[in-house]
């Protein structure tokens, strides 16, 4: 009932674009109300080492290949991170990102509003995969190989500081609906209630959701992603800083789509997005929500030498447990991008 009410409502919101400029990252406007709480079902108990016997060599193929691609392009791997946040957060980490248009599903999460045109990183995990079928036919899903490459990306981005064991053994989904994104997926204008409604959603705490928008410190943002922050509104007690709204303001009008989403160090994963949102040198309206008075405790934590780090591991291995999927309700696919 409640998904439904929200969906009429995000219609009632399109349908007044037609007569109002609606100004939003997604080129959808803001949903009228945060999402109800909710706690997805227990994942099922996946385990370490998963494939030690039946794939052994599996996560340094993975682990091989990432490194490989971010020494060519550092923003690969901070498109492998989100790649593996965009999947986790719409229908559980079951590779359902991956999947293209068919004929009988022309609408896949890859052609979301959010994610069209955004997410990057598909032909690393593509080719990945083929890697791994020549060794192993049909053992490795395409979910514990965007899993991998996620933890590896933000190994090789934290210049090798940021490791941890992620945790394997979920099978590849075969449902992709587009319009699932829309109400999943948080939006970069959403204010601190609706984002600790969105995480909580996914049995995310606040603390985990301040700790995995540090990702925020790598790779570039479309400037309509944070439209609703220029020009500068100097009332806004979060609005950016004068001198950062203007050399953002500068960049987006000098012909270029896109911007460093952190100016400072914005090829390497490390604390600074959260010295960057107390300076008020942050893009999204998502970003600079931090500095609420429920977060900015948590904000200036993360700032203590190490502390992220260590919660980003933990976050990290606890969103990939989101919605996983068992040999009941899914498969292991023979390519990424198509169910078998």
């Amino acid at each position: 009932m409640a998904s439904k009410i929200a969906a009429l409502a995000l219609l009632l919101a399109l349908l007044g674009c037609v007569v109002h400029t609606c100004q939003a990252g997604y080129g959808y406007p803001y949903p009228l109300s945060a999402p109800r709480k909710s706690t997805p079902p227990a994942a099922p108990m996946l385990n370490y080492a998963h494939y030690y016997k039946t794939c052994k060599g599996a996560e340094k193929i993975v682990r091989d290949v990432v490194q490989e691609e971010i020494k060519r392009n550092r923003g690969i791997g901070a498109g492998l991170i989100r790649l593996f946040f965009h999947d986790c957060f719409v229908q559980g980490c079951d590779a359902s990102v991956l999947l293209d248009k068919t004929p009988a599903n022309e609408s896949t999460e890859k052609f979301g509003l959010p994610n069209i045109g955004s997410l990057r990183g598909f032909e690393v995990i593509d080719k990945i995969k083929t890697k791994l079928e020549a060794k192993c036919k049909g053992v490795v899903s395409c979910a514990d190989i965007v899993a991998f490459a996620g933890r590896d990306a933000t190994y090789f981005l934290s210049n090798k500081k940021v490791y941890f064991e992620m945790p394997a053994g979920r099978y590849d989904g075969r449902v992709s609906s587009a319009s699932e994104t829309l109400f999943n997926l948080p939006p970069p204008f959403a204010n601190i209630t609706v984002l600790e409604a969105m995480f909580a959603a996914k049995g995310l705490s606040l603390d985990e959701m301040v700790t995995l928008s540090g990702a925020h410190t790598v790779g570039i943002s479309h400037c309509s992603s944070f439209g609703d922050r220029l020009p500068r509104n100097a009332s806004d007690p979060m609005a950016m800083n004068p001198r950062f709204a203007s050399s953002v303001t500068r960049k987006c009008k000098s012909g270029s789509s896109t911007v460093d989403q952190d100016f400072k160090t914005p090829n390497k994963l490390d604390n600074q997005y959260y010295k960057n949102v107390l300076n008020h040198e942050v893009l999204f309206t998502s970003d600079a929500a931090l500095e609420s008075s429920k977060t900015k405790r948590l904000v200036k934590q993360n700032l203590v030498p190490n502390v992220w780090e260590k919660k980003f591991k933990q976050a990290m291995r606890k969103m990939g447990g989101i919605g996983v999927k068992t040999r009941a309700n899914g498969e292991i696919r023979k390519n990424c991008q198509l169910i078998n």
